[in-house]
């Protein structure tokens, strides 16, 4: 029998050393790729899905977050939106979007004139300083937006890599 190191024997269920390296290596590999952000076009390309070419107007929405977040984990959001909430003037649905997250499709709520107040309070996570932006889709196909920044000290989105 050849002398040969207890590394590279055949045992089973136990780890050789090539596969323990390779495995090592592509572990690191993994954890040093960035993890997917969005971008301000990115955002722009959902809007884009959402309202088609029609116009949008500001004012309506109002965005209530706080202009400083300490931590990305869990941001307090808010959405009103102006509308008298009857059968022929009502907000049928409210999107909210953000800049620098995975993703920037954050929620959309489907509302009927039923709904009573067009509002809704969530919380979010915010991967970085960035602009959160809501749009709302009115019934008579009109398109209102709210934006506000907000800076975020602790981004959150990054914490599992």
């Amino acid at each position: 029998m050849r002398n040969t190191p207890p590394w590279t024997a055949e045992v089973p269920g136990r780890l050789s050393r090539r596969a323990a390296l390779t495995g090592g290596a592509a572990l690191l590999a993994i954890r040093s790729i960035e993890p997917a952000s969005a971008t301000p076009e990115a955002m722009r390309a959902v809007m884009r899905t959402i309202i088609g070419d029609a116009q949008v107007h500001k004012g309506r929405v109002r965005l209530d977050l706080p202009p400083l977040v300490e931590n990305g984990n869990t941001v307090p959001l808010t959405v009103t939106v102006e509308s008298p909430m009857t059968a022929r003037d009502y907000v049928k649905a409210i999107h909210v979007l953000n800049e620098k997250n995975p993703q920037p499709y954050v929620i959309s709520v489907h509302l009927t004139h039923r709904a009573g107040t067009p509002n809704f309070s969530t919380r979010i996570k915010l991967g970085d300083t960035q602009r959160v932006t809501a749009i709302a889709q009115m019934s008579d196909g009109s398109f209102w937006i709210g934006e506000q920044d907000v800076i975020v000290t602790i981004a959150a989105c990054l914490e599992n890599f």
